[in-house]
C-alpha cells in the first residue's frame, strides 16, 4: 500500500525488452533498508524489486502492466514517480494507493492558474463513475483532490512543490497518465450494486 505522496523522481536507466522488461531505474532514495522482493510504486504502479545497487534498483514489468499503465511508452531517461510501499506506522498523508492501475487518462488541458497549474483529465471506460469533485483520485502516484467533474473530464489543481517535484511538469497535452480510482469509491460503488441486486 502507498499512500500517494511521491518521495523521488526517479529516471529509467536502461530497459531489456527481451521477455518481461526488465527496466532498472536511477534513484535519489535511500535503498539500503530496500530488500529484494520489496514493493516500489513507479508512477503509479506497484513493482517488485527484483536487483538493487546504492543508486538504482530493477523490476519486472508483466505483460498486463505493460497493457495497463503507460510504462510501455518508457525510454532511457524517463522521469519516474517513486514511492517505497508503506510501513506498519507510516504516517497517511495523502489517500490509500494500491498500486494497481485502472488504465490510461488522457491529459486535456494545463493551464497556469497564479502560481499553480490546473489540469483537465479525460478519465477511461467507465471510470467516471467512480470520480467525485474533493475526492481522491491517483494520477501517475501522485495522491491528488478533484476539484470538479462534467461526463469524463474532470480537474485537478497541482500546486507549486507537487509541480517541481514530481514528473507532472514534465507533461503536456495529449500524454497520458496512469490512473488509480479511489479504493473507497470502488467499494461503495460495488456494495451499491450488490444492494440493487437484493
Amino acid at each position: 500500500m502507498f499512500t500517494g505522496l511521491i518521495q523521488d523522481v526517479g529516471r529509467v536507466r536502461s530497459i531489456d525488452k527481451d521477455g518481461d522488461w526488465r527496466v532498472v531505474i536511477e534513484t535519489g532514495l535511500d535503498l539500503g533498508a530496500t530488500e529484494i522482493g520489496a514493493s516500489i510504486a513507479c508512477c503509479g504502479c506497484c513493482l517488485t524489486v527484483v536487483e538493487k545497487d546504492d543508486r538504482s534498483f530493477a523490476v519486472d514489468v508483466s505483460a498486463e502492466s505493460l497493457f495497463k499503465t503507460g510504462i510501455g511508452k518508457w525510454q532511457e531517461g524517463t522521469p519516474v514517480n517513486l514511492e517505497p510501499s508503506l510501513k506498519l506506522g507510516d504516517e497517511l498523508g495523502g489517500h490509500i494507493v494500491s498500486g494497481h492501475v485502472d488504465g490510461q487518462a488522457e491529459l486535456i488541458e494545463v493551464k497556469e492558474d497564479g502560481d499553480s497549474f490546473r489540469l483537465k483529465i479525460r478519465a477511461p471506460g467507465d471510470f467516471a463513475s467512480f470520480i467525485a469533485p474533493k475526492g481522491s483520485i491517483s494520477l501517475d502516484g501522485i495522491s491528488l483532490t478533484v476539484n470538479e467533474v462534467e461526463g469524463d473530464i474532470f480537474g485537478v489543481n497541482i500546486i507549486p512543490h507537487t509541480w517541481v517535484h514530481t514528473s507532472l511538469s514534465s507533461k503536456k497535452e495529449g500524454d497520458y497518465l496512469n490512473i488509480e480510482i479511489d479504493m473507497l469509491a470502488r467499494y461503495v460503488a460495488r456494495m451499491l450494486d450488490v444492494t440493487k441486486g437484493a
